[in-house]
């Protein structure tokens, strides 16, 4: 019997290795968690940006999910970029029909490039498919104005649009801070419907080697669900990790770079992450 956890990513690859699938292999690896996937869309990409999007079927992302859910135990899943509503309903249904738990929704709507990742529609089905399933939403601030229909420009603003995607029907959000305005700090604010809420401060790193934050970002805390770990310690080591994955640069491409999945194995200097209650 293995004692290898068994975790599942639903996203989109991409061709310049950064983001989705496979940054959420990297770090599924790294974190000591077996890594399963299911494609929902195939992107030409580099750290340029995004030059082509070629969707799966909804028949080929439902195969998929069924030869996962057939054969493996899945500890945790984490969604990324899911294309159109109909690839959204065949996720959700796909979550319910196999009675996975842990999993954290990473609601990818925009590129770092700034092409749009979801169309409107599928805002709609995300609401409606996902997020009641959904242990953590992990949006940045621009997807948290998008699901909760608030403009975010202070913390009481951002607690209104945290309140709203609870609402919606999520177990808990964590709004990221990397679009913050702060020019020293990036702060992350996690509120779950049981209304526990917490900050999480780190210094934000001066670097445009950031290509697939996010995706790693939430692949992190679904590992570490998947380990057992509670929701705070698994944002607290998802925070480590992407914090050295953005420090340790690695220097690839000529645009946004990708981030260094292995430096949080490899880097012996502490990272700096401050949670406030």
């Amino acid at each position: 019997m293995s004692m290898m956890k068994q975790v599942l990513t639903i996203a989109g690859s991409d061709s310049g290795g950064g983001a989705g699938i496979q940054a959420d292999i990297k770090t599924f690896q790294e974190l000591g968690v077996y890594s399963t996937s299911v494609l929902t869309a195939v992107t030409a990409q580099n750290t340029r940006g995004v030059h082509g999007i070629y969707p799966m079927t909804r028949e080929a992302v439902e195969k998929q999910l069924d030869a996962i859910g057939t054969d493996f135990q899945i500890a945790a899943l984490k969604t990324g970029m899911l294309f159109d509503a109909e690839i959204i309903e065949a996720t959700g249904k796909g979550i319910q029909r196999y009675g996975w738990k842990n999993v954290v929704v990473d609601p990818v709507m925009i590129a770092k490039g700034g092409a749009s990742l979801l169309q409107q529609e599928a805002v709609d089905a995300l609401k409606a498919y996902l997020l009641p399933l959904a242990e953590v939403v992990t949006p940045n601030i621009p997807e948290a104005e998008v699901l909760s229909g608030i403009a975010i420009h202070n913390s009481a603003s951002r607690e209104k649009a945290a309140q709203e995607i609870v609402l919606a029907g999520a177990a808990s959000v964590i709004i990221k801070g990397g679009h913050g305005k702060d020019p020293d700090i990036a702060e992350d604010f996690y509120m779950s419907k049981t209304g526990e809420s917490f900050l999480i401060r780190s210094p934000r790193i001066d670097t445009d080697q950031t290509h697939g934050t996010g995706c790693t970002f939430s692949a992190a805390v679904a590992a570490e669900l998947a380990k057992g770990q509670s929701m705070k310690n698994a944002i607290h080591t998802a925070k480590r990790f992407i914090q050295a994955a953005l420090t340790d640069r690695l220097n690839i491409g000529t645009g946004y770079g990708p981030t260094n999945h292995a430096a949080f194995n490899t880097t012996k200097e502490a990272n700096p992450i401050e949670v406030v209650h």
